[in-house]
């Protein structure tokens, strides 16, 4: 019973609960209806305040743009005043004070660019505030027109500084009138160099260098490194050096005209047939050495210091066309012509000379022409060094053979020194001399390198040597060539006398002692030969018996007598018509002779006469038959040897290419045929 009581009253409260449940369910759909009545409602009014937020946003983002623009305006406003202020003075000289013009110029350039750069900010600022504006029907026509005004001016500001670069613009007449003064002070710094007063190395010299260096160095240096250095900012430092070539150029010029350079511009075929090469050659190494060491020292200073603040490319440049401007090239050519003539010995020490002087101005082109932009001259004188170097050896190699090529020639008809000879020989001293032999060395030297070869010493004078042997042998197939025996025998001893004469001559000491007297020797063998065939036979005809002068035999006396007298007479004026043709080159040794001849002969022949005269008593027949008097006699033989009077047959080196000028050729016309 009492479980049942618990049972029951378990039920009422669950029905109680259930009851309780679905109430607070239906309240809980009633509620959810509500929410979701609001989340619609709120939805709806955040869609409609979204645009209030956003433009909200929008005019904030304006107010900051038109801050902006406002404060680049009133920037703006303060730059524009500085360049007009700066107008106003690119407007005067430079010349009057050219630091501060090219200092105003500096200022107005970076106005302008910082009135670019302000205008550009400000024109994108004001571009997005008009776009704005633009979409939103709220804006006022009026305030859009005066926005697109502003924009309008500002993009003509921004442009201000291209229009100042541009033709006639601020900035290009200011570069203009820089560029003027540049030229200006160039020319009025710019005076031809007296070359010809700088003939001598002497510190006079240096002085004048100074002198045209030192205005450079000081406040024309800074004017023009101030100059150059805002050309070059703005990219007009091409005018500039075209300038500074074109004046320096032309006064490297006006230099030169001071000197004679007409044999400069000698056609090449006119120079072919010059005679006096050697002292065009003397004119081109003094001119040359003036030109490298006076005005292109001068110049490649000049360059350097105008230019040292652009770099050494700008500097190099300027001074390779001025170079080429003063006419360097023109005494290259020179030297190329003079390695393209015809072969001939004198070629050789023409060769050598110009060696010399650039072998003298090595060091001094390297220093001038080491440079990129100085490519064109330095190859052109390479290459002119080596035409010299092998066109100098390609004829002192041959001059052994040259000299063999002579020997089929006749020997001179008077018995006198062939020119050969006395050429080969004063050749041969020339060569060896201080003016030529350390040239000549260098030059074989250089060859035999080019060559991979080695250089030994001695070999010139070997070389030498080779050529005076060829002509020992041409001297004895010449005496061979003589029908006179006696002409033959004159012939050697005035050839070896020749080799004698080389005594204290640079030749003479290379051939030594012992060759020196051996021709000595040679000379007086030939000198007796000559003397016992020529004239022995003649005093034989005046050796008389003293039994024939006796009283018993006084008829046949002065009739022997007579004959030979008269045999004599014929005899010696045969030989004396014979031999008067003939030559002793040498004085001395024609003296020698005709002392050996007077002895000889006037002694024996005035006793003879003597005993001729006592012999007879009839004066009519002394004078038929004594025909010279001892005196007669001995002028007779005096007058013999005597050498012919020939222009320009000094034996002397400084008349060696006058002396030998038809030789000359023939040993040009054989050199070329090899």
């Amino acid at each position: 019973m009492e479980n049942k009581e618990n049972l029951e009253a378990a039920r009422k409260c669950l029905t109680t609960s259930l009851e309780t449940s679905s109430a607070i369910a239906s309240a809980l759909d009633e509620s959810g209806s509500r929410l979701e009545l609001l989340n619609q409602r709120y939805l709806s009014l955040q869609a409609s305040l979204r645009p209030i937020s956003t433009q909200k946003c929008s005019f904030v983002n304006i107010e900051h743009g038109i801050n902006s623009v406002l404060c680049s305006a009133a920037a703006l406003l303060k730059v524009l005043e500085s360049v007009h202020q700066l107008e106003q003075s690119l407007l005067t000289d430079p010349s009057s004070d050219l630091y501060t013009y090219v200092s105003d110029t500096k200022k107005l350039e970076e106005a302008l660019k910082l009135l670019t750069d302000s205008c550009r900010l400000a024109v994108g600022w004001l571009k997005d505030v008009f776009e704005f504006f633009q979409d939103k029907a709220l804006t006022n026509e009026l305030y859009l027109l005066k926005v697109r005004k502003s924009l309008r001016i500002l993009q003509e500001l921004q442009v201000k500084e291209e229009g100042a670069r541009l033709d006639e613009g601020l900035l290009s007449t200011a570069f203009d009138k820089l560029e003027l003064e540049f030229h200006r002070l160039l020319i009025a710094n710019s005076m031809p160099l007296p070359l010809v007063s700088l003939t001598s190395p002497h510190t006079g010299q240096q002085a004048s260098i100074a002198k045209h260096i030192l205005p450079l160095t000081s406040s024309l240096a800074g004017k023009l490194h101030s100059i150059i250095e805002r050309l070059n900012a703005n990219g007009r430092l091409d005018k500039c050096q075209s300038m500074y070539v074109e004046v320096r150029g032309m006064n490297a010029r006006r230099s030169l005209k001071t000197l004679d350079l007409s044999y400069l511009d000698i056609p090449t075929t006119e120079l072919e047939a010059v005679q006096c090469m050697e002292s065009y050659i003397d004119q081109w190494g003094c001119h040359l050495e003036l030109v490298a060491k006076q005005l292109l020292e001068i110049e490649f200073r000049f360059s350097t210091i105008v230019f040292e603040k652009i770099g050494p490319e700008a500097c190099m440049g300027c001074f390779a066309k001025i170079a080429i401007e003063s006419g360097i090239l023109s005494f290259i050519r020179f030297g190329r012509i003079v390695t393209e003539r015809k072969n001939d010995p004198f070629k050789l020490l023409n060769l050598l000379s110009i060696f010399r002087v650039l072998n003298d101005l090595r060091l001094k082109f390297n220093q001038l022409f080491s440079a990129k932009a100085c490519k064109e001259i330095r190859t052109l004188t390479e290459d002119l060094i080596k035409k010299v170097v092998n066109g100098a050896n390609e004829i002192f190699w041959q001059l052994p053979a040259q000299v063999k090529l002579q020997r089929p020639t006749s020997p001179p008809p008077d018995g006198s020194v062939p020119r050969l000879v006395s050429f080969v020989t004063d050749y041969c001293n020339q060569l060896l001399g201080d003016a030529y032999r350390p040239h000549l060395t260098q030059v074989v030297r250089i060859h035999f390198s080019w060559r991979k070869e080695a250089y030994e010493e001695g070999i010139v004078l070997c070389q030498m040597y080779n050529a005076i042997k060829e002509v020992a042998v041409n001297l004895d197939a010449w005496s061979k060539a003589y029908e006179d025996i006696t002409l033959s025998y004159l012939f050697m001893m005035n050839n070896h006398c020749h080799f004698c004469n080389l005594r204290g001559s640079v030749f003479g000491n290379m051939m030594g002692d012992s060759w020196l007297r051996a021709h000595e020797q040679y000379r007086d063998y030939y000198a007796a030969l000559y003397l016992r065939n020529s004239w022995g036979k003649l005093l034989s005809m005046l050796v008389v018996q003293k039994d024939i002068l006796s009283p018993s035999s006084a008829s046949v006396t002065c009739q022997d007598l007579a004959k030979r007298l008269n045999a004599f007479n014929l005899a010696f004026e045969e030989r004396y018509k014979k031999q008067s043709n003939w030559v002793i080159s040498d004085e001395i040794l024609r003296e020698n002779v005709c002392k050996h001849l007077t002895k000889g002969i006037i002694p024996i022949y005035r006793a003879y006469v003597k005993n001729y005269c006592l012999s007879t008593e009839n004066d009519a027949k002394v004078d038929k038959h004594m025909k010279y008097s001892a005196e007669s006699l001995e002028n007779k033989i005096r007058s013999l040897f005597q050498t012919k009077q020939r222009k320009g047959s000094s034996i002397k080196q400084a008349d060696l290419i006058s002396k030998i000028k038809d030789f000359s050729h023939q040993f040009r016309l054989t050199l070329a045929a090899l």
